[in-house]
This record gives structure tokens, sequence and C-alpha cells, in this order.
């Protein structure tokens, strides 16, 4: 079963259950946003988010007289979205809509559900494509998992704000539902694009949880040695301007 989702290319990943603010201001996302305010508030108010694999969020400065950006602008070098795009991405349901005086929005969204990219349309002011939502699985002895994951985790926390040279304040009480758990420490923890994207794109929850252990404990040593380790920051994050 497919569905035709408006689509908001982001240089970051979004996971079911997680919370994302959005500062909406280029033209072709105030579109967007605007025809999903012109629904019937019983229609639910939603798009997809995929993460971005060669181009950019924002689209290049051009000249007044060219008109807005295309739904293409910034996206890639071949003019081909679905090279542009990682092609597992996250449902964004608003939560909330604020209209700025200056024809921006600031958007609260949450993740619902990964979906599948089948086919795109650029025909339009912004991307909308073609999904197919996946099912979520838990896998086998994702409970076990669940349980090891959340101490690597917590000495990887540790070691990250040792590293940052900043404290923890008391004990972040962490889910008991391994799937949320799975979703929770892939977007807590400081790693590249890519491979927040390969823990999105995992086919069941203990993959992902698997994935999760190995990749924490070795960014676990790797921070251990960071204050011998002169003039490297490996804390350091992207800044996404939306």
């Amino acid at each position: 079963m497919t569905e035709r989702l408006p689509l908001f290319p982001l240089n970051t990943v979004l996971y079911p259950g997680l919370v994302l603010p959005l500062n909406v201001f280029e033209e072709r996302y105030r579109r967007l946003v605007a025809d999903l305010l012109e629904q019937s508030e019983d229609e639910p108010r939603r798009f997809g988010v995929l993460a971005i694999k060669d181009g950019r969020e924002v689209a290049p400065v051009r000249p007044a007289e060219d008109g807005p950006a295309g739904p293409l602008d910034g996206l890639g070098t071949t003019g081909d979205p679905l090279e542009a795009l990682y092609h597992i991405g996250c449902v964004a349901d608003v939560s909330s809509v604020q209209a700025q005086p200056d024809g921006r929005y600031e958007l609260l969204v949450t993740g619902t559900t990964r979906f599948r990219l089948r086919s795109v349309d650029v025909t339009g002011p912004y991307l909308t494509g073609e999904t197919e939502l996946i099912e979520e699985l838990p896998g086998e002895g994702s409970g076990a998992l669940a349980a090891e994951v959340e101490r690597a985790f917590r000495v990887y926390q540790k070691r990250l704000a040792g590293a940052r040279e900043a404290s923890t304040h008391g004990r972040q009480q962490l889910p008991d539902d391994p799937q949320v758990l799975s979703y929770l420490v892939a977007a807590a923890s400081v790693f590249e694009t890519p491979v927040k994207q390969q823990l999105l794109a995992c086919p069941d929850t203990a993959q992902r949880l698997r994935a999760e252990l190995d990749l924490l404990r070795r960014e676990s040593a790797v921070l251990s040695w960071l204050p011998s380790l002169p003039a490297v920051d490996l804390t350091r994050q992207s800044f996404s301007p939306n």
C-alpha cells in the first residue's frame, strides 16, 4: 500500500517517536506548509522527511529575476532526486505551526512511521513522492540487546560529556520498549548522517540495537583516548539551518 506525501529533504535523519523543530523560510517549503494548512482539520497534516545524500537543504542564492527556488535546487548534480536522497525516510506529523510576520513558519513535528520512497514528482513547487510504509518488526533477541545497549549508551554519554568537558546531571530515564530505545539512542548519539541513515534503515529493532551496540562500544573506546589527542574535536556536529 502506497501513499503520496510532500517531501522535505534535510541534512538530518528523523526517527519515529522523535520531535524535530523546523524553521521554514524558503518559498518552496512555505508553499508546502501553506498547502497543509489549507487541508481540512480532519486530514492529517504530515510530510515525508528524507536525509540528503548529495546536496544541501537550502538552495543556492539566485538572482531575484529568476524567481523562487525550484524543487530540485541544491539537490545533487544530476537532476535526479532518487540519486540525491536516501530512499528510507520518516513521516513527520505536524504538532504545531506558528506563522511569522515575515512569512516564515516555525514547526514542531513528530516522527511517526518509516517509509520507503518509490518515486518522486518534480513538477510542483516542492517535491512529492510515492511512498510505502515500512512495518516495524522486533527481530530476534531485541529485549536482551536493549539491556546491553542501555549500558553501553550510559558509558558513551559519560565519555562524551568528558570529551566536551561537560557534566551529566542525574540519571536519565531510558524507555523500556526496545524499539523506542533503539530510535532514541540513534537520535541522541553523535554519528555522521550516513551512519544515522543506516540505523533508520535497519530491517528490525534487533538489528538496529546490534549495530548500535557495536557503534557505542567503538565510539566509547575512541572517546576514552580523546584527552591525549591534541586539537581534535570528535564531538563536533554539522549545523542545520532548519
